[in-house]
């Protein structure tokens, strides 16, 4: 039996992560194209909030130090912006597109983060880079003359929250679990609440698809536990690119369910990021 401290464990909760939060992005797209990105974000980070509370206390998990607090609900605040850009990227462009660019980023920065606290990544992680480089050289190429492929640059955005995030839910250390990630949870839902008040924006259930809702939220809340346990038990900078696999899953699950298709320079993109992570994995 292989040890759960083992870092082929770390690495096998990355991916579970991966599924999950791919499998989320695509939900939350379907519900951001039939309500608006602000209120799929709010719904699905309160129920996952709910969800992360209630099993706390089911579990008796003590509330951690001030400072692992502090770092989840900074985590999640980032995670927060980044979902947001991404589910906007999705209201006007394709999920195939949007999440592979943002996962790019999401994974450099960590990485860059690991390089400067604890030394230099290896040759093969650093020719890595370069390959996420043409990888988001093609997914970027314009679809026709004179224009870039919708929500490129909600994308970017996305993966700079999305990199904050996974620095941030790194330095929880520790073995606690649930109140990190929810004081991340609440955070955000606090944020955005007061945005409501602030700002007087509308916001109306009739007619969204709160089934959506809380699915996003439940996958979501699925792939921060799996990456929180991963970071645990392994490297930062592998969990993070095995966790940034879950555009592959959104890009699968959206050409299966809802038929997307991509350019043949757009499919050597997704192709070539897929492969930067793994080298820079390996």
């Amino acid at each position: 039996m292989i040890p759960l401290t083992t870092p082929f464990f770390a690495a096998a909760l990355a991916l579970i992560a991966a599924f999950c939060w791919g499998a989320g992005d695509f939900t939350g797209g379907l519900a951001t194209r039939r309500s608006d990105p602000f209120l799929t974000v709010f719904m699905s980070y309160s129920v996952g909030l709910a969800a992360m509370v209630i099993v706390a206390l089911a579990r008796g998990e003590k509330v951690t130090t001030p400072a692992a607090l502090g770092w989840g609900a900074l985590s999640g605040l980032s995670g927060m912006v980044g979902v947001g850009f991404l589910f906007r990227g999705f209201n006007t462009g394709r999920m195939g597109i949007v999440s592979p660019t943002s996962a790019m980023l999401a994974t450099a920065l960590p990485v860059v983060f690991e390089a400067l606290t604890k030394g230099l990544p290896r040759e093969l992680q650093l020719a890595g880079f370069g390959v996420a480089l043409v990888g988001i050289w093609l997914i970027s190429r314009p679809e026709r003359l004179g224009g870039y492929p919708k929500g490129l640059g909600m994308a970017l955005l996305a993966g700079i929250g999305f990199g904050g995030f996974f620095i941030g839910l790194g330095q929880v250390g520790g073995n606690v679990v649930f109140w990190p990630l929810a004081a991340g949870r609440a955070a955000s839902v606090v944020v955005m609440a007061v945005f409501v008040l602030v700002t007087r924006r509308r916001v109306t259930l009739r007619q969204s698809p709160l089934k959506l809702f809380a699915l996003a939220g439940l996958l979501d809340v699925g792939g921060n536990l799996f990456f929180l346990l991963a970071i645990q038990n392994g490297r930062l900078d592998v969990t993070a690119v095995l966790g940034s696999l879950y555009p592959a899953v959104t890009a699968v699950i959206a050409w299966w369910a809802i038929e997307e298709r991509l350019t043949r320079f757009q499919v050597l993109g997704v192709a070539a990021a897929i492969l930067a992570i793994v080298m820079i994995t390996l």
